[in-house]
């Protein structure tokens, strides 16, 4: 059971690429639980003031927004610094952005995999770095790293992306040991395929580097690898980051957990 005044102490939940896709299924899910939000994410700023204000009064949440871009370090630890400013700690952190490319490691463009590490992985660790000190103080917070399958195991042409995301596994882990002890949490989720801006936009590429059409890489590649034979939802993977945030998750830390259709089961 965790303290009255922990309990009570109104949460607030940074969510990184959350202004779209994956990112905004589990911030809309983290408010419909009740916690205040940061949003991040590129986009159109009309548009994101529209789903501030909808998601503000739609769940009786206070919801900010920062532009940050996270391949910048001093851009991130702005963005950090405000939202703690504001809101006197993060105590849920989703890391949840992530950019991919797809191309055979020697003609892998090399300003491509800096920013692919940059954003997938380093990202991740200056967000976390300055969020821990507040979820400390407290004594309760959550770390959750939106990983991927491919933390897990490989696919041809993706050598940043699955780099990246075997390290956010590997990061994940030694946080959690870090402050176990403390009321804090860190896991990694790993979604197989999501139908995603993300993903729709490597179906030409990902074509055009096997040889296929766009039909057979949604058949043949996208969905082969998941004996489901579904693509999972956004809605799924923020019902789980959800339930990873609550106070029933607590003995879940360290944790590396598949979302994926069976994908990795093979």
């Amino acid at each position: 059971m965790s303290h009255p005044h922990t309990r009570l102490l109104r949460k607030t939940a940074l969510v990184t690429g959350s202004t779209s896709g994956i990112g905004l299924g589990i911030a809309t899910a983290l408010a419909a639980a009740g916690h205040d939000l940061v949003l991040n994410g590129f986009g159109e700023a009309a548009a994101i003031e529209q789903l501030r204000g909808e998601l503000a009064q739609l769940h009786g949440v206070k919801v900010r927004y920062s532009g940050a871009d996270l391949s910048d370090p001093a851009a991130t630890q702005a963005m950090m610094d405000e939202a703690i400013g504001a809101c006197g700690a993060i105590d849920i952190l989703v890391n949840n952005a992530g950019i991919q490319y797809v191309a055979p490691v020697d003609e892998f463009p090399v300003e491509k995999w800096d920013a692919i590490i940059a954003i997938n992985l380093s990202a991740a660790f200056h967000t976390t770095r300055l969020a821990l000190p507040g979820m400390k103080e407290r004594g309760w917070g959550r770390v959750l790293n939106i990983a991927s399958a491919h933390a897990l195991v490989a696919s041809p042409f993706k050598s940043a992306y699955v780099a990246a995301k075997h390290g956010i596994a590997g990061f994940t882990k030694t946080v959690a040991l870090e402050v176990a002890t403390q009321g804090i949490t860190a896991n990694a989720l790993c979604p197989g395929y999501v139908w995603t801006p993300l993903v729709e936009k490597q179906v030409p590429d990902t074509a055009k580097a096997r040889g296929l059409t766009e039909r057979q890489v949604i058949d043949d590649v996208l969905l082969h690898a998941q004996p489901t034979k579904q693509f999972v939802t956004i809605e799924q993977v923020a019902a789980y980051a959800a339930f990873l945030c609550s106070d029933a998750a607590a003995s879940i830390t360290g944790a590396v957990m598949p979302i994926d259709g069976g994908w990795t089961a093979q």
